[in-house]
């Protein structure tokens, strides 16, 4: 489970609940889960794998530019000089 997790806030929520509601700690940790997770579905998030996938995809793009840059300059470079 990941550190971040929204069973892993709920759970220290519930843990930072005073000793004497500690009985319904199981309770407040469920009530604590439904509400984060109520909360954070109505936010404009995206997954951590959704990133990930763009990132690559962001990454296979920069690589392609600069390979049509390349192309491009060395392109230029060869035409003659009326040309460019």
């Amino acid at each position: 489970m990941e550190i971040f997790g929204i069973d892993a806030i709920a759970r220290r929520l519930a843990e930072s609940v005073p000793p004497g509601l500690r009985t319904v700690q199981k309770d407040l940790e469920n009530n604590f889960r439904a509400v984060l997770r109520a909360s954070l579905s109505k936010l404009d998030l995206v997954s951590r794998e959704e990133f990930d996938t763009q990132a690559r995809v962001l990454q296979r793009t920069r690589e392609r530019l600069a390979e049509l840059e390349a192309r491009l300059q060395a392109l230029e470079s060869a035409a003659p000089p009326g040309q460019r």
